[in-house]
């Protein structure tokens, strides 16, 4: 994750962060659904629910973030356009909010992106630019793109804005469930629980944040068994959105998500397919690979605590459709019950 001159100040986040950003993004940004989960409930005897970040316009949590950070510019800043690195949700993220504005958007993307998110960017109207074969790749180019064109970067997660944008989520969740004892997160570059960690632990401390990532080039994990940011070869996974560096220089979410994260779950290629199958099966809920390894957890009975709600946080539902025929093919829940 490369780090320009946007972030090179460093803002100290409070809760009173969130708040600001809940209003600042409100005109564009409408509460998303929390609903009870009666089948997945039964099978771990405890109330399950989950927050529908797939109901976005772009089809993903990331355009909080996005919103937060592109409304806090100057009018000069917007003049002169936006350009970010993405794996793809971040980048549908930027281009909508800057099209809703009318902002000039420039999406340097990897060759691993997949075609439903390529095709998305297309029809946002941004400029696509697709470099190299991983998330850090992209996000050299798009450095370069704002020394030489004076554009600013919206980085995919490691900035205050964008973080307080996704902590939004966890004001909404406080305000529906009282009995709210357990999250599970999808864990990448930890913007989402970054926020969501701090907005829920600023009203409970007693609250359980749980983050979960795929076992392939899950860099985060990593990084914290090495207690310092690592690099690792992006793998191919169901959980493409959970793919690219932290960036060794790393000024928030590496020590946040340290801070606010009281377990970590890494999910197998296999769990994350059959959670998929399970979520169209049962709920009718596409959802892509990323989103599906927080309902893995809850499948696999991971999440340990006996009491309370459990909220699973649907970060999206940009997968291609092969690729969700292909694991819906790969099983019969006729005799999986």
């Amino acid at each position: 994750m490369i780090h320009t001159k946007a972030t090179t100040e460093r803002k100290e986040l409070n809760i009173r962060d969130i708040w600001e950003a809940r209003k600042r993004i409100a005109s564009i940004i409408t509460e998303t659904p929390t609903i009870h989960s009666a089948i997945l409930s039964e099978k771990v005897g405890r109330n399950v629910y989950l927050k529908l970040e797939n109901v976005h316009e772009v089809g993903a949590f990331k355009v909080r973030g996005a919103a937060n950070k592109i409304l806090s510019l100057s009018e000069e800043e917007k003049k002169r356009g936006v350009a970010t690195f993405s794996t793809g949700n971040h980048g549908m993220a930027v281009a909508y909010v800057s099209k809703i504005l009318g902002i000039q958007a420039v999406v340097c993307i990897s060759n691993r992106v997949p075609k439903a998110k390529v095709d998305s960017l297309k029809s946002l109207g941004a400029q696509i630019i697709i470099v190299g074969d991983s998330q850090d790749a992209a996000g050299e180019h798009c450095c370069k793109l704002e020394a030489e064109k004076g554009l600013t970067v919206i980085q995919p997660f490691d900035d205050p804005y964008v973080i307080a944008g996704q902590g939004t989520i966890g004001l909404e969740l406080i305000e529906s469930l009282p009995n709210l004892s357990d999250v599970v997160v999808p864990l990448s570059g930890g913007g989402l629980l970054s926020g969501v960690g701090l907005a829920l632990k600023s009203n409970c401390r007693d609250i359980r944040v749980t983050g979960v990532s795929m076992e392939k080039s899950a860099v985060m994990h990593e990084s914290l068994k090495a207690r310092k940011p690592v690099m690792l070869e992006e793998s191919e996974t169901l959980a493409d959105s959970l793919l690219g560096g932290i960036g060794l220089e790393n000024q928030y979410t590496f020590q946040m998500v340290q801070q606010y994260m009281d377990d970590v779950l890494l999910i197998s290629e296999k769990e994350i397919a059959y959670s998929m199958a399970f979520m169209m099966d049962k709920h009718r809920i596409i959802m892509e690979g990323a989103a599906a390894t927080g309902i893995a957890a809850v499948l696999g009975k991971k999440i340990q605590h006996k009491d309370g709600d459990i909220v699973v946080i649907i970060s999206g539902n940009n997968v291609d459709l092969s690729v969700l025929l292909k694991v819906i093919q790969q099983y019969s829940f006729e005799n999986k019950e």
